[in-house]
């Protein structure tokens, strides 16, 4: 059996991990033995941990070209570097010397931060699959609950849960120490491993749900620096740079993924909805993934209301929603329930046909407690204005 190139690949980033882990531990037994003040002499032990942690450093490869260079100096150089700085008498330079003898932490930190993110790069795309797959199966399993009793402690026979449990393992394995582990990771693992019934139940709706949302936020890291190509933004204002603005966006750059991400964005950084989730793929044609918030009102004289809100995201460019979407909307809604679906959303960067938009506001006029609501492209671009930074996030102009 052929090794896969992702697996291969896993080996070499397992490879320098271990020689990076070995490293840090090294270097925080070096900088505790780094004196205060002026000092002479050192240890067998230090020696050779000296000498350990540079023969490590050396095995680090480049990350996009960029090597870290790492050296510690030893404790006689250092006492020598500190006894020079302070015959000189110049706070600068002894500023200078510190700095020199305190920089490999942070040197070794920023190979680590380039590290967690490349790997984070290598595992996105594989750990998107088999999320996939996680929930397709959980699907087929969660039917089997309808059948059992509400607290049953019998074991889950069926091949699907033997095969979730070496799914949920390579998921393990995918997100390794670089991608946090998402809340109710080891509540997911302990009810796996009892494999009962109502481990089941609360695998499909209680850990999976907030495994997969914590993997989406983990994965694609908020806190990421978007490129920018401009060193000097006065640059570009003394330039006085005439001309027409763009307010169409360039949706056709989205993947369906993106799109389902940027719908996910909007919801969770907008005040009024909570508790935003990524449900698993429904049976639509498209293979979207729902999203489930909560929009809450808060009134002084009624107080507090919260609607359970379902979006629907799909990236269409090619055709619009039309009647017969809208009539499996309602189908699919009750894949959701209970609890009860307040509002459902349908965001598309496409548009509805005349026939969609009829139905639903005929929808919304009759006595239902059901309110449907359509996000057509106009109406993401009017909410992304605003949102320069997402727009930026997305590359979407």
């Amino acid at each position: 059996m052929h090794e896969s190139t992702l697996n291969a690949a896993l080996r070499q980033f397992e490879a320098v991990e271990a020689n990076l882990n070995k490293a840090e531990r090294l270097l925080d037994a070096l900088m505790g033995e780094v004196p205060q003040g002026i000092s002479f002499g050192t240890t067998p032990e230090y020696d050779q941990n000296w000498r350990d942690f540079h023969d490590l450093i050396n095995t680090l490869p480049k990350i996009d070209g960029w090597k870290a260079e790492i050296e510690v100096m030893d404790l006689d150089e250092i006492g020598q570097t500190r006894l020079d700085a302070s015959e000189l008498g110049e706070i600068e330079y002894t500023i200078s010397v510190e700095q020199r003898i305190h920089a490999p932490p942070k040197q070794l930190g920023e190979y680590r931060h380039r590290f967690n993110k490349k790997r984070r790069a290598l595992v996105r795309d594989a750990i998107t699959g088999l999320v996939d797959r996680i929930e397709e199966r959980l699907r087929t399993l969660a039917s089997l609950l309808d059948s059992a009793p509400a607290n049953s402690l019998d074991e889950v026979d069926s091949p699907q849960f033997e095969s979730l449990k070496t799914d949920i393992a390579e998921l393990g394995m995918l997100l390794g120490s670089s991608i946090p582990k998402p809340p109710r990771w080891s509540d997911l693992g302990r009810h796996l491993a009892f494999g009962q019934y109502n481990d089941l139940r609360d695998i499909v709706h209680h850990d999976w749900p907030a495994v997969s949302t914590g993997l989406r936020k983990s994965m694609y890291g908020d806190n990421e620096a978007i490129p920018v190509e401009v060193e000097d933004l006065g640059d570009l204002v003394n330039a006085k740079p005439q001309g027409p603005v763009a307010t169409r966006l360039k949706w056709d750059t989205l993947s369906e993924e993106d799109f389902e991400r940027l719908i996910f964005s909007l919801i969770s950084s907008v005040t009024g909805y909570q508790n935003p989730e990524w449900l698993m793929r429904t049976n639509a044609p498209d293979r979207g993934r729902d999203l489930s918030v909560f929009r809450v009102h808060e009134d002084e004289l009624s107080g507090v209301v919260r609607l359970r809100t379902i979006i629907q995201c799909k990236h269409w460019q090619s055709k619009s929603v039309n009647l017969p979407e809208i009539a499996a909307l309602k189908e699919q809604i009750k894949l959701w329930e209970p609890p009860r679906v307040d509002v459902c959303v349908i965001a598309t960067s496409g548009r509805f046909t005349a026939d969609a938009v009829a139905a639903v506001e005929r929808h919304n006029q009759a006595d239902s407690a059901l309110r449907i609501e359509m996000w057509p492209e106009s109406h993401l671009e009017r909410l992304l204005a605003t949102r320069p930074g997402v727009i930026a996030e997305f590359r979407l102009r």
